[in-house]
């Protein structure tokens, strides 16, 4: 018998730059049910600059003339505490908007620094037992700037977004097995979400195969693979003048999708978390792992993988980079 959304308490979702590209493709999705499932009543918390209140605005009446069924409620504003009062969700887009297809790493870190100051500051005191997944770049170093201005906030609260490259890493493998993209399962990236993210092809299977069974190319899997999913946003970029907006929509339905609902059997997925030391990833790095969860409210990072050299220098690469902005990241730490 399906459960009957009215007899089910709204799940409340606040999103921070709800009136960009991403936000504007995100919330209508989530609204329809996306994020959540057919049978779940959202509530929609939309923050935006008080001067781009008017995108928002315009937003509010589309979500209004909608007449999404399971939208119980909305609220647009440009207060942070407003926004995430009481949300067990919280999306951080809010971030300097790009102009380049690929800006300095540490351009985009001293633009947005600030602004996750105050989103971790408002999180802290409105909504401390949020789960809270970080999008805008650099999401990774974005996420360990908000998560040390809210000590309330348990660490295991917090997730940055690789799924986005988990995404195009699944896709092109399926491309290059010539096998339908549901047959790619267990796709693994580790680490930073930048160039040099790794895609973990030796741990990946294709049906119930280790990848590298079916597909006998090292250099595909070591240089092409990696250098078109580090690439492929750029590319995107070129063609249409702007981000890949679907594309960032769907990786966050998917990641909160995964991290509320238990992974089945044999399966894996990724998103950047509070490291615990696993695989010697210094504890503290908000770091991509393979995490599963068997509730969907707690999840662990699965161990044992093995890890050759390649994988190991792949790895250490984006410790190293991650240390590095976390230091730039110091005056925000507080």
């Amino acid at each position: 018998m399906t459960a009957d959304p009215r007899d089910m308490p709204a799940i409340t979702v606040a999103i921070s730059g709800a009136g960009g590209a991403v936000g504007y493709g995100l919330v209508f999705r989530i609204a329809a049910g996306a994020m959540f499932g057919a049978n779940q009543r959202v509530s929609l918390r939309l923050l935006e600059h008080s001067e781009r209140m008017r995108w928002l605005q315009a937003t509010a009446m589309e979500l209004t003339d909608c007449a999404f069924p399971l939208l119980d409620s909305f609220v647009v504003t440009d207060d942070p505490l407003e926004a995430f009062a009481d949300a067990d969700w919280i999306v951080l887009l809010a971030g300097s908007p790009r102009d380049v297809p690929k800006p300095s790493r540490i351009d985009m870190l001293r633009a947005n620094g600030e602004i996750y100051v105050e989103h971790g500051r408002a999180i802290n005191r409105a909504s401390p037992s949020a789960r809270v997944l970080v999008v805008a770049a650099p999401c990774n170093a974005n996420c360990m700037i908000a998560m040390a201005q809210a000590h309330n906030v348990p660490k295991q609260h917090w997730f940055a977004l690789n799924h986005l490259d988990r995404m195009r890493a699944t896709a092109m493998i399926a491309q290059k097995a010539g096998v339908p993209v549901g047959e790619v399962n267990r796709v693994i990236v580790w680490g930073n979400h930048s160039d040099l993210m790794y895609v973990d092809f030796h741990n990946s299977f294709i049906g119930k195969r280790p990848a590298h069974e079916v597909i006998h190319d090292v250099q595909w899997s070591h240089e092409t693979l990696q250098r078109a999913v580090a690439h492929r946003s750029a590319e995107i970029f070129h063609l249409r003048g702007g981000s890949p907006v679907a594309t960032a929509a769907q990786a966050i339905l998917g990641t909160i999708h995964s991290i509320n609902t238990p992974t089945p059997f044999e399966k894996r997925f990724s998103a950047a978390v509070f490291s615990d030391g696993s695989y010697g990833v210094p504890k503290g790095l908000i770091f991509g792992f393979p995490l599963r969860t068997e509730d969907g409210e707690q999840w662990q990072i699965e161990q044992g993988l093995f890890l050759d050299e390649f994988a190991q220098t792949k790895i250490d690469r984006n410790v190293a980079e991650l240390e590095y902005e976390a230091v730039l990241a110091q005056e925000w730490f507080g």
